[in-house]
């Protein structure tokens, strides 16, 4: 095939020769006959409008010519053209006769009167014949010829018709010892054949088109005429303070309807739109900045285009300042963190508007992110936390916090609702249902109420006579028992010594720690 970016029409027919040969492959059926009739039918119609569309080329070179005083070298170029012109209708004057014979030999009129759709029979004896002698191998000589004679303009096109063993797009191994003609027209239906000939004038029309453009490009085909102009200002800067100097260039731009330039940014493709205009838009990221949160950078655009048949390429480095983002967080406890808590931030860049999208990472915390936008938790494992943020994967900046211990919670002693009195006493009576709390520092209650639930897990109780135990130790597992067997037993004087021996606290994962923290109780009885 010729080289160069093809058209959408030819990509399509591209894409109709592969259904094509998908079709052949498969067992024929009435509904496929009827597939490789729709296929012939379009693209005969494809066909039709690159062949007047190529006649609008040599048009457009003759015109070209004209205006170019019909000078000796580009009189010549016209003419080659022509004659271009003139082999390909050759050529598909020539495959419609081919068309015909099969129309003819399978007694069937074309369009849509089909006596027989398969007819394989009918088309073998015309195309392969007794011994190599069918229309099908005449076909070959005069479709690579064809191509010789292009290639004589665009060096290095393949043959139009090759061999199994020379076709990439066959794969099949037992397909790869068949000639152009077998490969093509062996127990194949008339409709598919007929399919196969447009193809084959699809290809021509495609060799044509490429040698007419590039034949064009030699006599100024593509000469640029500028018939946009306009007016276009560029500002310093968009904000100016009060009382400074507003600065800025006015000056005329010209473009040109017919031009297809391709531009880069920063050496990467850019989408150029229908205007011909490029759109430049990026994530300006952060850089070395200033005192005053400022970093020079710039970007580098080039615009190339054909000019007298040649590559111009034009450059701009644009320079650019970013500011560095401001970061607002919020939180019940911003200048420090509690250690082993979850200690929820906000955090909330302005600047970046809409387009925030933050993501967290940290370095002496594990990072939970919130379900609203900049909220994330942090849960310390160390004394000190830097939390590192960043928006659409470009970092933003960094905030270190200092981690404070987790205040330890005051443990009561409750009897009859309401605390023991250690220092005048308690009667016998209340103690009869004892419960022990633990009870969270204010301020970090205040702070961290999903953090600060302590309760006492594990406890012992004495009652005590004088200097000795009066029974044995009651263990508690939990905040709350019953003394019964203490009232019963307990005389005014005794004491009940109580020793604290676990705390625990449930953080707001629901996770349950050990608290260090002991406590002793000497309870008189009254």
């Amino acid at each position: 095939m010729a080289g160069g970016k093809e058209t959408p029409r030819q990509k399509m027919i591209g894409m109709m020769y592969l259904v094509l040969t998908a079709l052949l492959a498969l067992q024929v059926n009435s509904a496929i006959l009827l597939k490789f009739k729709f296929l012939d039918d379009s693209l005969s119609s494809i066909n039709g409008k690159v062949s007047k569309a190529n006649d609008g080329t040599v048009k457009g070179i003759k015109a070209q010519v004209d205006k170019n005083h019909n000078l000796p070298k580009d009189m010549a170029v016209l003419k080659q053209s022509e004659e271009v012109r003139v082999r390909t209708k050759e050529m598909i004057a020539y495959l419609a006769g081919v068309r015909e014979q099969l129309l003819t030999k399978t007694e069937n009129k074309g369009k849509n009167e089909f006596k027989n759709m398969s007819a394989e029979d009918k088309v073998a004896e015309l195309m392969l014949g007794a011994s190599k002698n069918g229309e099908g191998y005449k076909m070959k000589g005069e479709l690579n010829k064809y191509s010789e004679y292009i290639k004589g303009i665009i060096p290095g096109v393949s043959p139009l018709a090759l061999d199994a063993n020379q076709d990439p797009m066959v794969v099949d191994k037992e397909q790869k010892s068949k000639n152009f003609a077998q490969l093509n027209f062996e127990n194949t239906p008339v409709v598919a054949a007929l399919a196969i000939l447009s193809q084959k004038e699809a290809e021509v029309l495609k060799y044509e088109s490429d040698a007419l453009s590039m034949l064009s490009q030699k006599v100024g085909g593509e000469i640029i005429v500028f018939d946009k102009i306009g007016a276009f200002a560029s500002a310093e800067s968009n904000t100016v303070a009060a009382g400074t100097k507003y600065k800025a260039e006015l000056f005329l731009t010209a473009s040109a309807t017919g031009l297809n330039p391709s531009m880069t940014l920063n050496g990467s493709p850019l989408s150029v739109g229908p205007d011909g205009k490029g759109k430049i838009e990026f994530t300006a990221r952060p850089g070395s900045f200033d005192k005053d949160g400022n970093a020079k950078a710039s970007w580098t655009g080039t615009i190339r285009f054909k000019q007298n048949g040649r590559d111009t390429t034009f450059k701009v480095t644009v320079p650019y300042t970013v500011s560095k983002p401001v970061m607002q967080i919020q939180s019940a406890s911003v200048q420090a963190l509690y250690f082993r808590c979850g200690n929820k931030l906000s955090v909330q860049v302005p600047a970046l508007g809409a387009q925030y999208d933050p993501s967290f990472s940290a370095s002496g915390a594990a990072t939970i992110k919130g379900a609203s936008k900049g909220e994330v938790t942090l849960v310390p494992n160390a004394k000190e936390v830097t939390l590192s943020v960043s928006s659409g994967g470009n970092p933003i900046g960094s905030q270190t916090f200092q981690v404070r211990p987790i205040p330890k919670p005051d443990v009561q002693c409750w009897v009859g609702g309401r605390p023991v009195n250690e220092k005048q006493g308690t009667p016998i009576t209340a103690v009869r249902n004892m419960n022990m709390k633990a009870v969270a520092d204010a301020g970090f209650a205040t702070f961290l109420p999903d953090d600060a639930r302590f309760r006492v897990s594990r406890y012992e109780v004495t009652l005590v006579r004088g200097k000795r135990p009066v029974m044995q130790a009651i263990t508690v597992n939990g905040p709350n028992v019953d003394l019964s067997s203490v009232v019963n037993t307990a005389r005014e004087g005794d004491r009940l010594y109580i020793e604290v021996k676990g705390v625990q606290r449930q953080n707001f994962q629901g996770n349950v720690e050990d608290v260090n923290v002991t406590k002793v109780f000497n309870i008189p009885l009254i």
